[in-house]
């Protein structure tokens, strides 16, 4: 592969997902696109380089943005957001939203899906709280191939044990082989969409609760600076944000700011700017996490919102 089409492909990246490759990351290219160039029998890089140039070939185009794509995740990960969820962010909605009874959720890069599951089975432990409202997750990832799995619910032992506690998993999963699958219950609460977070996303509507976790760190600062504000538009008034441990809106956009009070929340600017809004992180009450025996009767008096 030669400067001039590694070039190309650094371009191509990034004006169809937002990756912003420097010079050195060259060997993940050829290392990540190499399994693409057999799976459609091209000769190497080169004839790749001349196919997306041709721009003829639409399977070939998105098999390359998807096998450049980073889909490492897991169960809970990080643990703090979801402590944030559990602690802040849903009893501060049950008290901010007690008059509509309705919650709205985004997970702005699901890959496989258990960032949405683990919000999923937090709500269903919480459920008793929820009689009665209307909860939406939506779940959206760049890669149709990793929401295509994520809508299955399959997980394998390693996937399973990775930050997932053995109680939930004995609840909520069911051994298929040497597999486990997430309740069905668990995967309807769930909207898997796909989307491109370059792309416009007005038609997703409002939410009270994103997180855009781990995505960011993959663009350039004028890209995350766009994403950030379209997705301060997009979030309720009083609404909150979760980035990444590594990632920060300060430096960044004015859209967003970081919550005083708790690291990695983000709340919009014009919360920060108005004291009479209710901020659903005014509230660190505890949700009592009642003993429920499965997913369904978790969700008993609970509407999730249908796809």
């Amino acid at each position: 592969m030669t400067e001039t089409e590694f070039d190309f492909l650094r371009l191509y990246l990034k004006q169809r997902s937002g990756l912003a490759l420097t010079a050195e990351k060259r060997y993940l290219v050829e290392s990540r696109l190499s399994p693409v160039c057999r799976r459609f029998n091209l000769a190497g890089l080169p004839e790749l380089v001349g196919c997306l140039r041709l721009a003829r070939d639409s399977a070939i185009e998105r098999a390359v943005v998807e096998a450049m794509t980073t889909n490492e995740t897991f169960f809970f990960r990080d643990r703090t957001p979801f402590d944030l969820f559990r602690d802040v962010l849903l009893p501060g909605a049950l008290t901010a939203r007690a008059n509509q009874r309705r919650l709205r959720i985004w997970c702005a890069a699901a890959s496989t899906g258990q960032e949405p599951y683990s919000l999923a089975m937090m709500l269903a432990e919480a459920a008793a709280r929820l009689a009665g409202w209307r909860v939406e997750i939506v779940a959206t990832d760049l890669s149709t191939e990793v929401l295509e799995k994520a809508k299955l619910g399959l997980y394998n032992q390693f996937e399973v044990q990775r930050g997932l506690p053995v109680q939930l998993m004995l609840k909520h999963f069911t051994q298929v082989g040497e597999q486990w699958r997430i309740a069905e219950p668990l995967r309807q609460m769930v909207d898997f969409r796909p989307l491109n977070l370059l792309q416009p996303f007005e038609q997703l509507g409002t939410f009270d609760i994103v997180y855009c976790r781990n995505v960011l760190i993959y663009f350039d600062t004028a890209t995350k600076a766009d994403v950030l504000r379209r997705i301060a538009d997009q979030l309720a008034p009083d609404g909150a944000v979760l980035l990444g441990a590594a990632e920060t809106v300060i430096g960044i956009t004015e859209s967003l700011m970081p919550d005083p009070e708790h690291r990695g929340l983000y709340r919009h600017a014009k919360a920060a700017a108005s004291p009479g809004v209710a901020a659903p992180s005014l509230s660190t009450a505890s949700l009592a996490t009642p003993s429920v025996p499965t997913a369904a009767a978790a969700m008993a008096g609970l509407r999730w919102a249908t796809r």
